[in-house]
């Protein structure tokens, strides 16, 4: 049996409807992970690839994605299923249409309300992944805490192992000592998609909003919306309707850098130094704001 047909398998077993793959087509644009289209002439799925120690990291996904759809808020690729086929691991997925035009004030409103489910903790009930990265989610009851923690602290200390310590790592711990200065507001533990740059989002053809590939936990909803300002993809109308459903605290400005470096450090840590001096600077700008 090829792992075609494992996975084939198992599509029938959770779907109660055989399905045997008559075409596949590999799909561009990743960098961490395989991306194919898979059909049967009738039915079509998209399905996710990596090595077999990356299961966790794809059965974190689906959690995240069904945790995401359990709101009602915004629309994702329903998981199907993750397992293992011969030597890879592998997530499937329902194939969606995303060749339409985003209505970018739509996913404004909706990021919002997705925003609105909050839990007691901040954290997740499972680690997961960022990118590549391991990041671990456990439960805080203050989010200065768990940023200093299990985001930032995590990442710098990922830094100095791959070797960029010295002025980064001492800097950086100044920083950690001033988080609370910093972020100086007490947000509600909101659910997030932990990755939202411009690639993780798409539309159907009538425009729908469409949000995939999450590194789901809750926690600040300020951090997603830094990340949508940090690489482009998202317009003045995405921004402005975000703020007319929920207005964000004073502060955020700051905030916004201080979230978005947790993604510059992730960059480093994955793809090397060309991304230390925008680190460095970035804290060097937070240490001057903390005075």
């Amino acid at each position: 049996m090829t792992a075609w047909d494992a996975i084939a398998a198992r599509i029938g077993a959770v779907t109660g409807e055989p399905f045997q793959v008559r075409h596949q087509r590999p799909i561009g644009g990743g960098c961490i992970n395989t991306t194919c289209l898979i059909g049967d002439g009738r039915r079509g799925f998209f399905v996710k690839l990596n090595a077999a120690e990356r299961l966790a990291m794809f059965e974190a996904e689906s959690e995240g994605l069904g945790a995401l759809a359990a709101t009602g808020a915004m629309r994702v690729p329903a998981p199907v299923c993750a397992g293992l086929a011969g030597d890879q691991s592998y997530l499937v997925m329902d194939l969606l249409d995303l060749g339409g035009r985003l209505d970018s004030a739509l996913a404004g409103r909706q990021l919002a309300q997705l925003h609105r489910a909050t839990a007691e903790t901040f954290g997740w009930h499972r680690d997961n992944t960022i990118g590549a990265t391991p990041q671990p989610n456990p439960p805080r009851a203050d989010w200065v805490d768990f940023w200093r923690e299990h985001r930032l602290g995590y990442q710098l200390e990922l830094a100095a192992a791959r070797g960029c310590g010295g002025r980064l790592r001492s800097s950086g711990e100044r920083l950690l000592g001033a988080l609370g200065a910093l972020i100086g507001h007490r947000p509600a533990p909101s659910l997030l998609h932990g990755d939202l740059w411009g690639g993780n989002i798409g539309a159907t053809p009538d425009g729908q909003p469409v949000i995939f590939d999450p590194a789901v936990y809750h926690g600040d909803r300020e951090t997603d919306l830094a990340m949508t300002e940090l690489f482009g993809g998202f317009d003045a109308r995405f921004q402005s309707a975000y703020r007319e459903a929920w207005p964000l605290d004073s502060g955020y400005t700051v905030r916004k850098i201080l979230y978005n470096l947790y993604h510059i450090l992730n960059h480093l840590n994955l793809f090397g130094g060309g991304y230390l001096r925008q680190a460095q600077d970035m804290i060097d700008r937070l240490l001057a704001e903390a005075g």
